[in-house]
């Protein structure tokens, strides 16, 4: 009887929003022109990503396929073998459109994989620590604003200096970074929620805690975090891509937006811009979509702004 009551006070007090508002949230969404041009250029940007060993001209991981008689060719340049480079090569030969290709899906894999996890666990700290109050809330809170009040930069570099180069290092230094930022924004969402009838009205019913936090505080406290996962995926897309500028990032045979930026930086100077120029315009229209992206998202899931 009692696990039935408990179920039944689960949808009783569960503030699940019906159906029908999902269409007007796509639609307020989608009316807004910069939203419209960032989710075509994240589709776009996707797109490339996922289809790169079906589209690209080379695999840059291949290192028998690049060929040093080839390296620092001009854009719409041939190799000796009448390959044409679209966009030129690198320093050791490397097409740099094909470059692009798999760098976006580097990047866009250390961004979503390293903004999911550190959002799992800010969260779920988050809401432990505003759902139990007390010391645990207390000591919960002073570690996150001891992370806070590292430089995020820091705190990787440091993280990277212990564990050493490659894409998992890079994806623990940013979770290690920035956890605590989903942490602190949990916490004060579920603060607000927390006094609301429909937690009473749980505890009253003695529902377990795990069952509180899950399916009635998780629930409603999902709209900023979801603003800010977004925003925190364009954050380590550009993160990685300064680790990898600094050397610290991905590997040289596993190329990232950065790296490739990397690669070229010399050359400046030289008259050889486009080593790179084309990965940082492509680094520029991913972190660009994915702010308009999440900006908007912001505007559309903020309860004030609904009409």
């Amino acid at each position: 009887m009692d696990t039935k009551l408990a179920d039944a006070a689960d949808i009783a007090v569960t503030e699940a929003p019906p159906p029908r508002r999902v269409w007007p949230a796509i639609r307020r969404f989608f009316s807004a022109p910069a939203a419209l041009l960032g989710a075509v250029g994240l589709l776009l940007v996707i797109g490339a990503a996922t289809f790169a060993p079906l589209i690209s001209p080379q695999d840059p991981y291949d290192l028998m396929q690049l060929d040093i008689m080839d390296s620092r060719l001009a854009p719409g340049s041939e190799s000796f073998s009448g390959v044409p480079y679209h966009l030129g090569t690198d320093g050791q030969g490397r097409d740099i459109l094909s470059g692009i290709l798999y760098g976006l899906r580097t990047s866009l894999i250390v961004g979503i994989a390293s903004a999911f996890v550190a959002a799992l666990i800010g969260t779920t700290a988050g809401l432990m620590a505003a759902y139990m109050g007390g010391r645990t809330e207390t000591f919960m809170m002073r570690l996150v604003d001891l992370q806070l009040s590292f430089p995020t930069i820091l705190m990787a570099l440091m993280v990277l200096a212990i564990l050493g180069n490659g894409v998992t290092n890079v994806v623990l230094a940013i979770i290690v970074a920035e956890w605590a930022t989903y942490a602190r924004t949990a916490r004060g969402t579920a603060l607000v929620e927390r006094e609301k009838e429909y937690i009473e009205a749980a505890r009253c019913l003695r529902i377990p805690g795990h069952r509180v936090l899950l399916r009635h505080l998780l629930p409603n406290c999902l709209a900023p975090i979801i603003v800010i996962a977004t925003m925190q995926v364009a954050r380590a897309i550009g993160l990685e891509a300064t680790l990898s500028f600094l050397g610290l990032g991905a590997s040289v045979t596993q190329p990232s937006l950065g790296m490739l930026i990397a690669n070229g930086y010399q050359y400046l100077l030289s008259g050889l811009y486009w080593i790179s120029f084309y990965p940082g315009i492509a680094l520029l229209i991913t972190i660009v979509s994915i702010n308009l992206v999440g900006d908007r998202l912001r505007d559309v899931l903020n309860p004030r702004n609904a009409r």
